[in-house]
């Protein structure tokens, strides 16, 4: 006995005044093909993946090589859309959501949405994953990086789709996901600002923390790093811990034992490896010239081991927070920069152990030191609290995606 697969018509999120099934369409039943030419007064803008249509920067100016139709722009017009057939298959389409006219390269394809199709559900719609999925699977070419969508066969995909109200709906509801997702940017990227200027004028003390009376704190003493903390030199013999540590400039100490359990040659190599305690800092002595501080990071995770071409080093004082903040401060890359030695390759520096243990810090009293590190474990609280939200938010707007088209 043959069973047929039955295609499911309706969404598994819907809003409660729709129903009925959604009609199976081609996606040239909602748009019309634009093929206007634009004259050179026209600003020049770009289709790009990752912020849609934005302008060109002054170089590409090119009013003067226009000499006939074949070298021509195309206009695109507001509510426009732009659509790379090279890249499709990677998400190349946008709506033009300016409100001007601007050339873009007679290489994309122009459409509009008709009476029928709402712009911004067929933007989110064109480059769901979903659809850059299909876009994949549709792709023609004999090489895989030459494949493309060609805009024949785009129009004549058939898909299912919405009535325009419902499509009006779950656009406006998306749009304002988006707007909170906006948002929460917006503050993370605020705070992680305010955050920087904070540390910098502390560390340089442009400001001074006061005691609970209002009095000042003791003036900084100058010390050395090798008198506030000391080198751990010590390997991990007879390869007894197997939880592999490397350091990100990005997100600091991190695992890498998902790499060292795939890689069985690296797992009898680990007797070489400096064991790294909790709260223990590292940082590679070999450093560029386009990143000529570290990165300095502490290791928050369990007991591990990490490459020898690292520095491992231990404080001696319990707070600490005080020198997680100071590695992230330009006064400390700045003192770095200027005492590394540079070697043969003019972009490649080497600061050596002794050299970074030689290294003066501005040092405050005990209480300031807490003063100091409680106020900016406020701020990054707030910093990792709006990063949460964004997440959350990023992840709600991913399950909509999955759950509001067919």
């Amino acid at each position: 006995m043959a069973y047929k697969m039955e295609v499911k018509k309706t969404p598994k999120l819907r809003f409660p005044e729709f129903n009925g099934d959604w009609e199976l369409m081609r996606i040239d039943d909602f748009i019309e093909e634009r093929k206007e030419f634009a004259g050179p007064e026209l600003p020049l803008y770009s289709l790009t993946i990752e912020k849609g249509i934005v302008p060109k920067s002054k170089r590409y100016e090119r009013s003067f090589l226009v000499k006939s139709k074949e070298d021509a722009y195309k206009i695109m017009k507001p509510g426009d859309f732009a659509y790379n057939p090279m890249n499709l298959r990677f998400g190349a389409l946008a709506l033009h959501k300016g409100n001007l006219n601007v050339a873009v390269s007679k290489y994309y394809n122009i459409f509009y949405c008709n009476v029928v199709g709402a712009p911004e559900y067929m933007e989110t719609y064109l480059t769901s994953y979903n659809m850059i999925q299909f876009y994949n699977r549709m792709a023609t070419g004999t090489l895989e990086e030459k494949k493309r969508v060609h805009y024949l066969d785009f129009i004549h995909f058939k898909r299912l789709f919405p009535s325009l109200p419902e499509q009006q709906k779950i656009a406006s509801f998306l749009s304002a996901v988006d707007k909170k997702i906006q948002q929460l940017t917006r503050k993370k990227e605020l705070l992680e600002q305010y955050k920087k200027g904070a540390m910098q004028k502390i560390f340089s003390q442009e400001i001074r923390f006061r005691d609970d009376n209002g009095n000042d704190y003791p003036d900084w003493e100058e010390k050395r790093l090798g008198g506030l903390s000391k080198r751990i030199t010590v390997k991990n013999k007879d390869n007894t811990i197997t939880f592999v540590l490397t350091n990100s400039a990005t997100e600091g100490v991190v695992s890498q034992q998902e790499y060292f359990n795939k890689d069985i040659a690296n797992q009898n190599n680990l007797e070489g490896y400096y064991i790294v305690s909790k709260d223990d800092f590292v940082y590679n002595p070999r450093i560029s010239s386009s990143a000529p501080v570290g990165p300095i990071k502490r290791n928050k995770l369990k007991k591990g081991v990490m490459s020898p071409l690292y520095s491992v080093f231990r404080f001696n004082d319990e707070n600490i927070g005080f020198f997680e903040f100071f590695f992230e401060t330009t006064v400390w890359h700045r003192y770095m920069h200027s005492i590394a030695n540079f070697g043969a390759r003019h972009d490649r520096m080497n600061i050596t152990n002794d050299d970074f243990l030689k290294m003066p810090i501005q040092f405050p009293s005990e209480k300031e030191r807490r003063k100091i590190t409680c106020f900016l474990n406020n701020i990054s609280e707030k910093v990792e609290s709006a990063k949460i939200q964004l997440d959350q938010t990023q992840k709600f707007k991913k399950g909509l995606l999955q759950g509001l088209f067919v």
